[in-house]
């Protein structure tokens, strides 16, 4: 049973005692002690005081005097200004480390969580943005897991539209049947350099005709290269065959890429959906609506949602030359998901905080259309990561590729381990492949430490740092603990009652104490962040007892043993932890 459970036994008991009084569940408000008081817990005591008759520091001391002499979890207390600052006995704490076992969340059989993350566009390279969108959804997903839910991990790949269309027109024009073979690129760089010649090349257009008097609007709509690109999707949607194989082949060439990058940055998925078959589900059951009378259709033929009465605006589902929008691709790949999953409760989309109007209307349109599992949608949404000189544009090619950020990681984590001697000891051998878990480890942790709601400003070199609140930091502390374990020549360590503790070994259990709590408040938050500090101050706590005390010094059989077993919980939390955000922890460092 968790503390603050057998904490609201003992003090409805106590009230019971005192007042004749059991309250309810709303009335017991028992909090962490905050750092400023002395104590673990902290019971609010106004409820209690139409009961009392007596003023709130009265109160608190009858209740406190009654929890100490009665309950045997209390040891000692102080009451200030209506709060009942609680001290919990060192033996419960002790007990619970010896027996310790994460009370996991229960979750029905039948309900799926499915979480979607990456969606990329099939007409460039994975960026830094993309980093964080992955890592927050394949870190999302394995805090579902870790609580025993049942978990998809997907994506829906977005391989067909106007920009799939401007990078296959470049490719078609000025490529030269370049392919990643020719060209010793990665197929999503080579078709990224592409859309990238385009954007150029249409720029240029539209300069040069409005150096010619034409009105940007237009000279932007009417630019040459943008009108064949235009051609070119219409051609796709009506299946032209030479039109369908250059999309195939270069599509091809950019999964191969996004394949590498994926295994590099150690994220996975279960599923994969793509736009060019959920689009025509999408198209379909715009057209029902329409039907229906839920959506309406301009003269031009048109197709829209009018959501003003929800307090939004008129939004396109159709266009007037009968192309579809986003909007209609995930209608239908929504609808897909849950025709494939029929188990489904909860759909989570990890998209950035740009499209959150986008994902409003989305699941309206979906209520409109009578689907009731539309209540469990819902958008992780998380802000843009940008670089201190500024915004990422990827059609200009200022995006940092995410390949080319891993490989400047590793880099950055053999300069810096070289430069502080870190890995002296280590052999040769396993060296390179601790440059990667430590590059690989700074950049996921300094980017999932965020709130997923705020922007992120990343510094690579800022996240390489063997102190602080940064990956390689946690890497190293659970090295060092490796390595003292291997130091004890123990293989069995016990806990022996009666042992003489210091406020440090009490605060470390403690935090392991409240990690089931963070891990269900992750969960219901979708935020790793909560793991992430957790485990740093963790480990900020258990480096005050590595060095302060001299552990395998301990004269006392007894206290060095439980001081290793409390060096060994850490270790096991740290890595437990960790996982949970896709980061290794190296034994040896």
């Amino acid at each position: 049973m968790r503390l603050d459970k057998i904490l609201s036994d003992s003090l409805n008991e106590a009230l019971k005692s005192l007042y004749n009084y059991e309250a309810s569940p709303s009335e017991l408000i028992i909090q962490e002690t905050r750092k400023e008081f002395a104590g673990d817990r902290t019971v609010v005591v106004f409820p209690f005081l139409k009961y009392s008759k007596k003023n709130p520091e009265e109160t608190g001391i009858e209740l406190g005097e009654m929890l100490v002499s009665s309950s045997g979890l209390v040891s000692g207390y102080n009451a200030i200004n209506g709060f009942l600052n609680l001290e919990i006995t060192f033996s419960f704490w002790l007990d619970w480390l010896k027996n310790e076992k994460h009370l996991i969340e229960d979750s029905p059989d039948d309900q799926i969580y499915m979480v979607e993350y990456s969606s990329p566009n099939t007409n460039k390279p994975l960026h830094l943005g993309h980093i964080r969108n992955n890592l927050l959804g394949y870190s999302v997903s394995e805090i579902f897991k870790s609580l025993q839910r049942n978990v998809v991990k997907v994506q829906v790949i977005n391989d067909r539209g106007i920009h799939i269309c401007k990078s296959m027109l470049a490719w078609q024009k000025y490529g030269n049947n370049d392919d990643p073979v020719t060209s010793g690129k990665k197929g999503d760089h080579l078709v990224g350099d592409y859309y990238v010649k385009f954007d150029h090349i249409h720029k240029a257009e539209i300069a040069d005709a409005r150096e010619a008097g034409m009105n940007k609007i237009k000279a932007t709509a009417e630019s040459p290269i943008l009108v064949e690109a235009q051609k070119m999707l219409k051609k796709w949607e009506a299946g032209d065959p030479e039109t369908i194989a250059l999309w195939k082949k270069m599509n091809t060439w950019v999964y191969e890429g996004f394949d590498v990058t994926y295994k590099n940055l150690g994220v996975d998925f279960d599923k994969l959906y793509y736009e060019s078959e959920t689009y025509l589900i999408g198209k379909e059951e715009v057209l029902k609506g329409l039907e229906k009378g839920v959506f309406y259709q301009k003269e031009d033929s048109s197709v829209w949602v009018d959501l003003s009465e929800e307090g939004l605006d008129q939004k396109v589902l159709i266009r007037a030359d009968g192309t579809s929008v986003y909007m209609t691709q995930d209608i239908g790949t929504a609808i897909m998901r849950f025709t494939d999953y029929p188990e489904l409760k909860h759909l989570i989309y990890t998209v950035g905080n740009e499209q959150d109007y986008h994902f409003k209307v989305l699941f309206l349109i979906l209520k409109k259309l009578g689907y009731d599992w539309a209540d469990g949608c819902r958008h992780l949404s998380y802000g843009m990561v940008e670089l201190p000189s500024g915004k990422m544009k990827s059609r200009e090619g200022t995006a940092v590729d995410a390949d080319d950020l891993m490989e400047e990681m590793f880099k950055t984590a053999r300069a810096k381990s070289e430069e502080l001697g870190k890995l002296d000891n280590v052999e040769k051998e396993d060296k390179e492949n601790l440059y990667r878990i430590i590059g690989l480890g700074a950049l996921k942790y300094f980017i999932l430490k965020v709130d997923p709601r705020k922007q992120i400003v990343f510094n690579p070199e800022e996240s390489i740092d063997f102190a602080g609140n940064t990956g390689p930091f946690i890497q190293y502390t659970h090295a060092r603990i490796q390595t003292l374990l291997s130091k004890s020549k123990e293989e069995n360590f016990e806990i022996t009652e009666g042992i003489v503790h210091s406020d440090i070994e009490k605060n470390i259990i403690k935090e392991l104490y409240l990690y089931n709590d963070i891990l269900v408040q992750a969960a219901e938050d979708m935020n790793p962040a909560l793991i992430a500090n957790y485990v740093y101050e963790l480990v900020r706590k258990y480096n005050q007892l590595y060095q302060n005390i001299p552990i395998l010094k301990e004269d006392t059989l007894e206290l060095r043993n439980f001081r290793l077993v409390l060096s060994l919980r850490v270790a096991e939390r740290i890595k437990e932890a960790m996982k949970l955000l896709g980061i290794d922890v190296p034994d040896k460092m």
